[in-house]
């Protein structure tokens, strides 16, 4: 059985395993698990994506979909559970669609996981990896991602970089 600390940050580039490798650490807890899924489906390859995650992750998992306010879905966890917040990326994104006040929306995220009740495993993409984007918004986008995964690296008591589906730990230990 796995201890997590109150929050995790599981963090990789796109299909390095990061997202594997948070269920994974989730179930090594033997408790009770909740999936808080980001993701919206508006066509038909992000659908497919989302198929592929739950038929990778199986069953015994309770499912909360929250696109934009997650507040509710942590403030509702059990401390019995473990929360896997899947993912920080999709969620930024759902915000800057539609125009959200993002330092509104990360104070309330960071508020909601410092009070939840059990530990919270957050998966997110390390973006700030590749070369600068040539449009206005990819780059606004590059910038608020790391800047949201540095407030949660700076609250996490564990930090892992997944690349190519191996774990490298940043911060704290893997017990």
């Amino acid at each position: 059985m796995l201890d997590l600390p109150e929050l995790t940050l599981i963090l990789g580039g796109a299909a390095s395993g990061k997202s594997a490798f948070a269920e994974a650490l989730v179930l090594r807890t033997g408790r009770a698990r909740a999936y808080l899924a980001t993701a919206q489906m508006f066509d038909d390859e992000m659908r497919a994506k989302v198929v592929r995650h739950q038929t990778m992750r199986g069953g015994g998992w309770r499912t909360i979909e929250a696109p934009l306010d997650l507040t509710p879905a942590l403030t509702a966890a059990r401390a019995d559970e473990v929360v896997l917040l899947d993912c920080a990326t999709m969620w930024l994104s759902n915000h800057m669609l539609t125009e959200t006040d993002l330092p509104e929306a990360e104070t309330a995220l960071i508020t909601a996981l410092a009070s939840c009740a059990a530990p919270v495993v957050v998966v997110s993409n390390e973006v700030g990896l590749s070369v600068v984007p040539e449009n206005a918004l990819a780059r606004r986008f590059r910038e608020a991602q790391g800047q949201l995964n540095q407030r949660l690296a700076a609250r996490a008591g564990l930090v892992v970089n997944v690349i190519a589906g191996l774990p490298q730990v940043l911060k704290g230990r893997l017990e």
